[in-house]
């Protein structure tokens, strides 16, 4: 994972309140206002929905969470990228850190969230782990430990990827009257100094 200066064809090259993230296959770049359409197609995907809230999203309530993903950057320092394809800036979703807030039973209102959200064609083809892994790698420079992530029961496929990347189980919360699973992810410990 690199951090660049350039980014896709579709998003300013540089953002002075959010880096931009580069892997092998994607461009992780400040989320704009330009996602919005893009946005709004994907969380109204039953593929999408169906494991984050059970519902479509509304074009009005994915722009609120639009704005609170820039505001995210402005206010705490860190936040959500966009993901692009490196090859042809095609939009495939979302990953980033979140001061939630979120209403729990047991409440972990104070601690840093991580989530991601890819549209359906990119779902199978390791994108998620990609951005995931310049997401926390990024985290882990900048000192944002831990971060936790709730995911539903059966969404098999998410549990799987924040257990390759880091995350532990760490039992369940209430949330909207749901129960799901809560995971939690320690920043790595520091290797030792090699004596010369």
């Amino acid at each position: 994972m690199h951090v660049i200066a350039g980014s896709s064809t579709r998003q300013p090259a540089s953002s002075p309140w959010a880096p931009t993230l580069e892997t092998a296959r994607l461009h992780l770049v400040p989320p704009a206002v330009a996602d919005l359409e893009d946005a709004a197609a994907m969380w109204a995907h039953p593929a999408v929905y169906g494991m984050i809230g059970g519902r479509p999203f509304t074009r009005e309530e994915v722009w609120q969470r639009l704005l609170r993903y820039i505001g995210h950057w402005h206010l705490l320092g860190y936040g959500t990228w966009t993901i692009r394809a490196r090859q042809d800036g095609a939009y495939l979703g979302s990953v980033g850190l979140m001061l939630s807030r979120r209403a729990t039973i047991p409440s972990f209102e104070d601690e840093v969230e991580a989530g991601w959200t890819l549209v359906p064609h990119a779902h199978g083809q390791g994108y998620a782990r990609e951005a995931l892994g310049a997401m926390l790698t990024w985290a882990d420079a900048n000192g944002i430990a831990p971060v936790l992530c709730i995911i539903d029961d059966a969404n098999l496929p998410s549990i799987r990827l924040a257990e390759r990347c880091g995350f532990r189980p760490a039992g369940t919360v209430q949330y909207r009257e749901q129960p799901v699973r809560l995971f939690r992810r320690e920043k790595p410990p520091v290797p030792p100094l090699m004596e010369l």
